[in-house]
């Protein structure tokens, strides 16, 4: 399953981690990069769509929003 928002198209964004030296260190300086990844937080999420249920995956801020409206599990 792709890491991505079916409502949205939110997809991962990258980034990188940046190490710096200790907090008693004589001089606070970088130490290195090393790259990173920002996924959307997605949740699975059953819903009705053009009459069918559907199950989606869906970040919390459409869920939020109310752009796509939850089916009560029973």
């Amino acid at each position: 399953m792709s890491a991505h928002c079916q409502v949205c198209g939110k997809q991962p964004s990258f980034g990188q981690r940046v190490a710096r030296a200790g907090r008693r260190a004589q001089q606070r300086y970088v130490k290195g990069r090393t790259s990173r990844r920002f996924n959307p937080n997605l949740q699975p999420v059953r819903t009705v769509r053009d009459g069918t249920p559907v199950r989606m995956t869906v970040c919390t801020s459409c869920l939020k929003k109310g752009r796509v409206q939850r089916r009560p599990t029973r």
